[in-house]
């Protein structure tokens, strides 16, 4: 099983992916979010461990299912 640092890490690979997909840069997307810039740059780096709440508001943003958060190319 993965330890919290790379489940949070994964997570925010994930949402830098989406987000930049989206064509949004941090401040654009943590303004879209209601959060504060920082806050969106530690979910990404992985040093942040978001609320199942905030986690819904980045998938609302990004027009996307929660879930698809959760979908992790992970190498073998």
């Amino acid at each position: 099983m993965k330890n919290a640092e790379d489940i949070r890490a994964l997570l925010g690979q994930r949402v830098r992916t989406l987000r930049m997909e989206a064509g949004l840069s941090q401040e654009s997307f943590a303004e879209k979010c209601g959060l504060d810039r920082t806050y969106i740059s530690g979910i990404e780096r992985g040093t942040r461990n978001p609320t199942l709440e905030v986690l819904y508001i980045l998938a609302t943003a990004l027009h996307t299912e929660l879930a698809t958060l959760f979908v992790f190319n992970e190498p073998g």
